[in-house]
């Protein structure tokens, strides 16, 4: 979702393919050797950067969490108080559509791996994730406003579901590419949010 274009720093560049190797083979299945190897250091060299694949796991998961809050902050701020709420919503969905297509790693990462961090780091990652939810349910409930509040983060919970589904469409050459894939995610998840604002009082029945 990062949209730098300045070469990424070798601390980056571990995370990346920590990440990559992590959600391929799982977090004991992978040593400190091989994400050395990836990045063209040697496994001891890792250790100048991160003292170890726990933190490693903590940066990313903490680091994701925190990105998707600041850059969800960022759209809305940019867009201004004028902005009416549907274009909110577009832009916190285009900012999540970016994230899921972009970062498919971390969201297996954060399904599989999340327990294994420290409570201190779990409960961080829990905290930015609320506050997340709690800015696509004000921006929700701006566009429909009958919708009780509940409701509203329910459906924002089962968007993220949607849209955080892209680690089990296949491959990434088995997609129908970035572009077709990322429409389909922006329009089933317009859909659903609208599907839940037009019903009467946001009931499920």
């Amino acid at each position: 979702m990062a949209t730098r274009t300045d070469a990424p720093t070798r601390r980056e560049q571990i995370l990346k393919e920590a990440a990559r190797l992590f959600a391929e083979r799982g977090f004991h299945g992978v040593g400190v050797d091989e994400i050395g190897a990836a990045v063209g250091i040697s496994g001891p060299g890792l250790y100048r950067h991160f003292p170890g694949k726990d933190a490693m796991l903590a940066e990313l998961l903490v680091g994701i969490s925190g990105r998707l809050l600041t850059g969800a902050k960022h759209r809305v701020a940019e867009a201004g108080p004028d902005c009416p709420p549907e274009g909110l919503l577009d832009a916190l969905i285009e900012g999540h559509v970016d994230f899921a297509l972009d970062d498919r790693p971390l969201i297996t990462l954060h399904d599989r791996e999340l327990d294994r961090l420290r409570d201190s780091d779990r409960k961080l990652v829990r905290q930015l994730q609320r506050q997340y939810v709690e800015l696509w349910v004000g921006v929700v409930r701006d566009l429909y406003p009958t919708l009780p509040e509940p409701a509203a983060r329910s459906a924002v919970h089962s968007v993220f579901g949607l849209l955080n589904s892209t680690p089990h469409l296949g491959r990434r050459g088995a997609l129908p590419g970035r572009a077709a894939t990322g429409e389909l995610l922006r329009r089933m998840a317009k859909g659903a949010l609208a599907s839940v604002g037009r019903d009467e009082g946001g009931s499920f029945g």
